[in-house]
């Protein structure tokens, strides 16, 4: 039976590591060992960050919501449980672009928000 050398299939697997490590520092990028470390934990990070990304994404539109909130007096929850109230469908992304990007609109929200919960306060 004929021996089977398989040196062009590591190599293309090797080939094919380097590439992904390309741009890597040291030995990280030319030596197959390091660089097979280093590309696995790179996509361990990757895999992670991109739900990671959306968790601080939203964090940073709630605290942005929650500064301009404040700023008409109230607080980021009782904003979102009245804008619930009002049935306004409206995700902490726009929200918080809107808030940015046209500050009366968002103080007019705001308002209504207000105004909502000081008639539940009534009856």
């Amino acid at each position: 039976m004929p021996r089977v050398k398989r040196g062009t299939t590591k190599k293309a697997s090797h080939k094919r590591i380097l590439k992904r490590a390309k741009g890597y520092f040291g030995r990280r990028k030319n030596t197959i060992r390091v660089a097979r470390q280093a590309v696995e934990r790179a996509e361990q990070y990757r895999y992670r960050d991109r739900r990671r990304r959306k968790r601080d994404f939203r964090r940073l539109w709630i605290q942005r919501l929650n500064a301009a909130v404040r700023m008409g007096g109230l607080r980021y929850a009782q904003f979102v449980y009245a804008l619930g109230l009002l049935g306004v469908r409206v995700n902490r992304k726009i929200l918080s672009t809107l808030a940015i990007e046209e500050p009366k609109r968002f103080e007019e929200l705001v308002t209504k928000a207000r105004s909502k919960l000081d008639s539940l306060k009534d009856s």
